[in-house]
């Protein structure tokens, strides 16, 4: 992947008014400290080399989801033109963490950020075939917002923030 995918992602996470910050896996807790608001829940961050800190609670209750002001999700790849994280779903359902939350914080391998749509649908289809064909995944692009009623509101169908954590390598 180019310098020149990456300027391009964070353009357009600019342009939708999504933060992001970089960091590595040693400095994974602070960061995710620095940009989450208290109570936390979270999914595992799946294949990746990393775990979520223990204050993140993964397993969360329905007083826990209610509670929740930051959800904290692995993201599978973003996709540069749009300023997109896709969430892969998994068994136990990351829709909670990503999606009934004030803040989504999604995090990303710097390297699975891809140019466009043909190489999302490529990863999509790759993903999805692995998983016996039921796999489904969320094309997230920026805050929740509606004005179907007059003025924009964030936070109508979901997140009214998003943050976007890109570990190096």
């Amino acid at each position: 992947m180019s310098r020149g995918t990456l300027a391009t992602f964070e353009d357009s996470l600019e342009r939708l008014d999504v933060e992001w910050t970089y960091t590595d896996v040693d400095g994974l807790d602070a960061t995710l400290r620095d940009v989450c608001s208290d109570p936390t829940i979270g999914t595992s961050l799946g294949d990746q080399n990393v775990a979520l800190p223990e204050w993140i609670e993964t397993d969360p209750t329905t007083d826990d989801l209610r509670a929740a002001r930051t959800g904290v999700t692995v993201a599978g790849i973003g996709i540069a033109d749009y300023g997109s994280v896709v969430l892969p779903m998994t068994d136990r359902g990351s829709e909670p963490a990503s999606l009934f939350v004030d803040r989504h914080v999604a995090v990303l391998d710097r390297s699975d950020v891809v140019e466009g749509m043909p190489e999302a649908f490529a990863w999509l289809g790759e993903t999805i075939r692995n998983d016996d064909a039921t796999g489904s995944a969320i094309v997230a692009t920026g805050p929740s917002a509606t004005a179907d009623m007059g003025a924009l509101v964030r936070g109508a169908h979901g997140p009214k923030t998003v943050h976007v954590v890109m570990l190096d390598e």
